[in-house]
């Protein structure tokens, strides 16, 4: 519960479905301040309502400008007239009765959207959300700009499943945890240290940003994190029945909170959720894993853990696929079919394919001018193993087909080598083979549960299927200098695959494959000359 007294609560309640729960939505801000507010949650050690309060209403209130005293008389006719009054327009349900009746629910339920915000998920949670593809933008807390070594309540930030007490597992858990948190806030405090006496020159900020990079795989994914959606209502009501008949206690209570606080404002597109089509729906989803297993014990399937080091693997390819992309690129300027083309295409000579490349792609300068959608005339299936904390960057690519195991604890961890460089390593390694233990016997129980029982930097393995287009796109944005190191080895190696099988393409990506001992060097500076021009163009629009 936040603490605030009587005046900031008045300040603040009808901006937000509620103040006392962790779960809320935002309620009557306009389209710039929601996003401004939101994209704070990557920093914010502070719940968001506690940074809208300091950030976005305090400064102002008191003062006698017009804008201040607007604010004022915003709030006070905002408290006379609240939210349950405002949406419950009678010409809107009216509306909404008599066109979902007629046109059915998706179509409509695309047109609005809806922020809310989890103050307090764990990453277990948080990438089962995220693993949705369309109609939603979720922004989450970084794990390389903020300390996650603090208390709430004399207690670290992590989840704990009430089920762990069945198994008789909860002081166990609560210590391995508890160690790792203590571990991690060691490590952050000596390593900064370390790093104090290699770079005596840099700044502090900077090398801080450093001892995040490299000590955030310490972190368990039961670690509690701040995470704000923006989603259409089509996009809500999917997220909430993929979730609400969940194995695991945690996703089932988020997606009943998200229910309860969005139908305070989306009412109309959340209806279906409660009749009996999505209840059986959500079973069919929250069955799967469990008809899959059924598959393998009728077939005799033979099990086997087989673990594996940090690589990238390319399955699969279109063996034609620079023959296809260029006949996707003269398609849209010719009266002819694609198999006649693409039989034109195949009869060219190398030169003559390069020189309409050449001139296609020549004035493409930097990696926002987007690569044109004839590239998505070939695809590419990776098989990729790393790190958990790396791979959530990685993840964030939804429009790929992407799938992986369980998070689990058998392909072992990555141990950062600037770890080992300063003598840390034995620390380090002894937190997360405490937390290994218990995966072990938590496992037995529940394979859902135990995945709370791994760290970032285990590792994963997972499918990236993906059409070229998405290729250029990811591997040109993640091999950027600022870069977290472990995503970018993984790009550069998928790079030096895909040079292999398609030259002619390849040679035209705008990638970065050096390395650098710190990622984000001139991160503020660029900060800066953007505030600075933002600045500039605000003052001259006003």
């Amino acid at each position: 519960m936040l603490e605030l007294s009587e005046k900031e609560r008045y300040l603040i309640k009808p901006f937000f479905t509620n103040l006392d729960s962790s779960v809320f939505a935002v309620t009557f801000l306009p389209p710039e301040v929601i996003g401004a507010l939101c994209s704070r949650t990557s920093r914010a050690k502070e719940d968001l309502r506690l940074v809208f309060l300091n950030e976005f209403v305090k400064p102002f209130f008191e003062q006698e400008d017009e804008y201040g005293k607007s604010l004022k008389a915003l709030i006070d006719f905002l408290h006379k007239y609240p939210i349950e009054l405002i949406f419950s327009n009678p010409k809107g349900r009216e509306f909404y009765i008599k066109w979902l009746s007629q046109f059915g629910d998706d179509s409509i339920a695309q047109m609005a959207g809806s922020h809310l915000i989890y103050s307090e998920l764990s990453q277990v949670a948080i990438k089962h959300f995220e693993d949705m593809r369309l109609g939603i933008a979720p922004i989450e807390k970084s794990t390389r700009y903020v300390d996650y070594s603090s208390k709430v309540n004399n207690q670290y930030r992590y989840y704990t499943d009430p089920n762990l007490e069945k198994m008789g597992l909860t002081r166990e858990y609560k210590s391995a945890m508890d160690n790792l948190f203590e571990i991690y806030n060691l490590l952050l405090e000596k390593y900064f240290k370390h790093l104090k006496k290699q770079y005596p020159e840099e700044k502090d900020s900077l090398l801080k940003t450093k001892t995040f990079d490299v000590l955030r795989k310490l972190l368990p994914t039961a670690t509690l994190s701040q995470i704000s959606f923006f989603g259409n209502g089509q996009a809500f009501e999917y997220l909430i029945n993929r979730s609400l008949d969940h194995n695991l206690g945690e996703i089932k209570w988020a997606a009943k909170r998200a229910f309860e606080e969005l139908n305070k404002i989306i009412p109309a597109f959340l209806r279906r959720i409660e009749n009996e089509d999505s209840r059986q729906y959500r079973k069919y989803l929250s069955e799967r894993g469990e008809r899959i297993q059924k598959g393998l014990e009728q077939v005799g399937w033979q099990k086997e853990i087989e673990p594996s080091g940090p690589s990238v693997k390319l399955l699969d390819y279109d063996k034609e696929g620079e023959n296809k992309i260029l006949a996707g690129l003269l398609y849209l300027e010719l009266h002819e079919s694609f198999d006649n083309i693409l039989q034109k295409i195949r009869c060219l000579s190398r030169e003559k394919k390069e020189k309409i490349l050449q001139e296609v792609l020549k004035d493409r300068k930097f990696k926002y001018y987007k690569i044109p959608r004839a590239f998505e005339n070939t695809y590419l299936r990776f098989e990729i193993m790393m790190n958990i904390g790396a791979w959530r960057d990685l993840h964030r690519h939804r429009i790929h087909t992407q799938y992986g195991e369980r998070f689990n604890i058998y392909n072992s961890f990555d141990i950062p080598e600037e770890v080992k460089e300063a003598g840390f390593d034995k620390e380090y390694t002894g937190a997360i083979k405490k937390i290994e233990e218990l995966f072990k016997k938590i496992e037995k129980f529940d394979l859902d549960i135990a995945q709370y029982c791994c760290t970032l930097a285990h590792r994963i393995r997972f499918i990236q299927y993906q059409n070229l287009r998405s290729f250029f796109w990811e591997t040109e944005l993640r091999t950027i200098p600022e870069g977290h190191p472990d995503y970018r080895k993984i790009e550069q190696e998928k790079i030096k695959l895909v040079q292999k099988i398609y030259p002619l393409l390849s040679k035209y990506l705008l990638i970065d494959m050096g390395s650098y001992d710190f990622a984000r060097r001139k991160t503020q500076e660029k900060i800066q000359k953007k505030e600075q021009e933002l600045k500039q163009y605000f003052q001259q629009k006003s």
